[in-house]
């Protein structure tokens, strides 16, 4: 892959690569295809893919409910090959953006405990962790660690 993935809006047609990516990332809690299915249908909430340029095969996705000044960054996911390449930062960049444009003042996230990468990320975009649910992600147990990100007022006037 040479040229940079092409950032879009997710489509009912791309429901299935969205749902392998999820299955290959996520394995023992990953949503089923119904789940997603409803989630990329679903009002309030704005999905967007990477798609590759040339095969148009998805190479990560990632979704955001809005309900008045609050969001919610409901999934990301960024195939191996594109971890470390600024990949997830952009998809980030763009829903808290999504966010802003939508009204939110605040947006929300959970993340698993034993994932120090996707913690550090959230960390670098301004998200501070607000507390622990115990056991969240299932089948394994593992603790979500909760973080919030104030969207302050420049990034709210960039996006109005």
């Amino acid at each position: 892959m040479s040229a940079a993935p092409e950032l879009r809006a997710a489509t009912a047609a791309d429901l299935d690569a969205i749902h392998a990516l999820e299955t290959s990332v996520f394995t023992s809690d990953a949503w089923s295809r119904s789940m997603l299915a409803e989630e990329l249908a679903g009002e309030l909430r704005c999905y967007v893919v990477l798609a590759e340029p040339d095969t148009a095969a998805i190479l990560g996705y990632a979704g955001l409910l809005t309900v008045g000044t609050e969001a919610d960054i409901q999934t990301i996911a960024v195939a191996p090959e594109l971890r470390g390449t600024g990949q997830g930062r952009r998809l980030m960049t763009h829903l808290l953006g999504v966010a802003a444009e939508a009204g939110a003042r605040e947006v929300f996230l959970e993340v698993r405990a034993d994932n120090p990468v996707a913690r550090g990320l959230y960390e670098s975009l301004g998200f501070a962790e607000l507390g622990v649910r115990p056991r969240y992600y299932q089948p394994d147990g593992v603790d979500a660690i909760v973080m919030r990100h104030e969207l302050q007022e420049a990034t709210l006037k960039e996006h109005r």
